[in-house]
């Protein structure tokens, strides 16, 4: 087997026992697990966002390849950082088929003054950033929300009770019993959230029933991600198993042990020093 398909076994197998081990109590070994899970996380996605968006979709325009310009002055100084940089800034230029716009040095800007916040002197520069950044996504989020999440939500539940496209209409029809579940589940839902009139009488019986639409959808959201999170748990232990085998040196058998052992000698320690503070 290659060396770096063994370590990368060992290192997953005392990943996932460091995660599991918190079943115990927090350890030193959980900590360091999640330490370094956000931080390979971190520098991950930091890495992605910079060579998927920065690079190609900012600096590729502020640069791009020279035949898309004539400015050069400007590339004078994309010749200097190509000096320093030359993973990041290619000779001549960065070919991602852009056109210049030197319009994407205000948020180039606009970034470079978030990054001054780390200064204290200088954090107040990070607001003009922050207030930019909030407000484009807050615009965004409401167009998505509202056309996503309402008026997508209400074309759904517009629908006939019968299929129109069959001329002969049966009662065995799926798309009546489908049609119908999904108008009594929305009419009854909205009517529970209507809180101008006591729920009581008919009109509380019509919105026990959507309470009912109400905890079946929470129930089968729930079940849905608890379905998601149960599948990669699966997937670790065939992982484990798997690299418990002779080929891999019998890495979960070995760190589970040594493991254990040390925390049963820390929990040991624990225990003596309690007895001895105890008067």
């Amino acid at each position: 087997m290659i060396f770096n398909e063994l370590i990368g076994a060992w290192v997953a197998v005392f990943l996932t026992l460091a995660i599991f081990s918190f079943l115990y109590k927090d350890n030193p070994f959980y900590k360091f697990a999640e330490h370094a899970f956000i931080g390979v996380s971190a520098g991950y996605g930091l890495s992605v966002g910079f060579w998927t968006i920065i690079q190609p979709n900012l600096l590729g325009r502020l640069w791009p390849a020279k035949q898309y310009s004539d400015s050069s002055l400007w590339y004078d100084f994309y010749d200097l950082l190509s000096s320093i940089f030359p993973s990041i800034y290619p000779t001549g230029g960065i070919d991602k088929g852009h056109n210049m716009d030197l319009t994407y040095l205000i948020p180039l800007i606009l970034g470079m003054m978030m990054i001054l916040s780390i200064f204290k002197r200088f954090n107040w520069m990070a607001r003009w950033g922050i207030a930019y950044t909030v407000a484009i996504a807050a615009g965004l989020r409401a167009y998505g929300f509202l056309n996503s999440y309402i008026l997508n939500q209400v074309k759904a539940t517009i629908l006939p009770l019968a299929n129109t496209g069959n001329p002969i209409f049966h009662i065995s029809d799926p798309s009546l019993f489908n049609n119908l579940i999904v108008l009594i589940g929305t009419v009854t839902g909205l009517l529970y959230f209507f809180f101008s009139k006591e729920q009581t009488g008919v009109f509380g019986k019509v919105t026990r029933v959507g309470i009912y639409f109400l905890m079946i959808s929470f129930g089968a959201s729930f079940g849905f991600a608890v379905m998601g999170r149960i599948s990669l748990l699966i997937g670790r232990f065939i992982d484990l198993i798997s690299y418990s085998k002779a080929e891999h040196h019998h890495a979960t058998i070995w760190v589970l042990i040594i493991m254990v052992i040390i925390l049963g000698y820390s929990a040991f320690i624990d225990t003596k020093k309690i007895k001895k503070e105890t008067p």
